[in-house]
């Protein structure tokens, strides 16, 4: 059955959503609990802390067991991107469909929401689940409020789909994630008198290449995964911000940086190898989400993509929030549509129909075939 059409008018609706990360997402949270409420889903509601967004969990059947699809609902910013259409009217233009969220990660949802609203009428052996969370795109601000409710509502689930996009294959593996900020601490003075006052730019600028020795040192000595495009954690300075003018030595300054580690690698030991205690400089946490590293032995993926034709399994670049369910003991994998290098966060963000029926067939036969997949426990 070819349920493609039905898929590209839920997409049509959730790309209608305005949903930006760190912005309100209560219409997309909304429709999507009315929608899965018709289909008799059991649904909780998780607010933000904010009140301004919201997740939900949701389930058709009972008992433990079955599949829950995790995805989130806010999409990056389109501010600054050269669009060619309103980013947020779904455009199909022949084999492709164009708009904001639709490969990270709206294409899922609309896929899964598809499915889900046959389990009324065709209910699965198994509970079908889904979880969908805010704010992951600026570093998994949402589920860490919701993931510890996952088995009290939902019960043990035998596998979570992260569907970010993989192009549909099995991935079984990304780097964690720690974003810092680091408050340089000068003295204001006239710059005529420049070298009698100490600037915080110069304290900034001596830690920002300290972290460059630092990622050398881990590119040649640290620990590896070749499995990986860069095999190694990195340590990465992004954003410089300091001095109110010219003629003012300035007395503050900061600097936004992260490390991006392999779980073999304790991100607080990487940071202690820089210069931290110095008193010109102070340094904070601002968010930070675990890796991912399945164990790839495990003969349910093997039989998994026996049943699915999925190939794999591969190791990403990017962040997702799959570690926070393989942190509560659940055998996760990352599998979505679309190609995050190809369009993620792009503008004229896009996704071949072609992969949109592929999750939709992936999701049908593992939901009826999940028994086989599980057989090998």
């Amino acid at each position: 059955m070819d349920d493609i059409n039905d898929i590209i008018e839920i997409l049509k609706t959730l790309v209608g959503f305005k949903t930006v990360a760190n912005e309100p997402n209560l219409d997309l949270i909304d429709w999507v609990e009315n929608f899965l409420a018709a289909a008799c889903f059991r649904i909780k509601r998780i607010p933000s802390p904010c009140g301004r967004k919201a997740g939900l969990l949701a389930k058709f059947g009972n008992g433990d067991g079955g599949i829950l699809y995790s995805a989130h609902s806010d999409v990056v910013s389109t501010e600054g991107q050269d669009w060619t259409s309103d980013p947020f009217v779904l455009q199909r233009i022949g084999e492709r469909v164009i708009g904001r969220g639709t490969t990270d990660m709206k294409g899922f949802l609309a896929c899964v929401l598809a499915q889900a609203r046959m389990c009324r009428d065709m209910p699965p052996a198994k509970p079908f689940m889904i979880a969908l969370s805010w704010d992951e795109e600026i570093g998994c601000r949402g589920i860490p409020y919701m993931v510890d409710q996952v088995v009290p509502f939902l019960g043990c689930p035998d596998l979570v789909i992260v569907g970010e996009p993989t192009e549909m294959q099995l991935c079984l593996g990304h780097k964690g994630k720690v974003s810092y900020k680091a408050i340089c601490y000068g003295e204001a003075g006239h710059s005529a008198l420049a070298p009698n006052f100490k600037n915080a730019l110069h304290v900034a600028a001596k830690f920002i290449l300290e972290t460059l020795d630092l990622q050398l040192k881990l590119a040649k000595s640290g620990a590896r995964d070749d499995a990986y495009t860069i095999p190694y954690s990195t340590v990465h300075a992004g954003i410089v911000r300091g001095g109110v003018a010219l003629n003012i030595v300035p007395e503050r300054a900061e600097v936004s940086f992260e490390i991006r580690h392999l779980t073999k690698e304790d991100p607080a030991n990487i940071l202690n190898e820089l210069d931290t205690n110095s008193e010109s400089m102070e340094i904070s946490t601002v968010y930070q989400y675990p890796g991912l590293s399945t164990n790839e032995t495990d003969p349910v993926w093997t039989s998994l993509k026996a049943l699915t034709n999925v190939p794999g399994p591969i190791k990403v670049a990017f962040g997702t929030e799959a570690g926070f369910f393989a942190n509560i003991g659940l055998r996760t994998a990352v599998i979505g549509p679309g190609s995050m290098d190809g369009d993620g966060h792009q503008p004229d963000e896009g996704i071949d129909i072609d992969q949109l029926r592929k999750c939709s067939d992936f999701c049908r036969t593992l939901q009826h075939g999940l028994h086989s997949v599980l057989r090998v426990d």
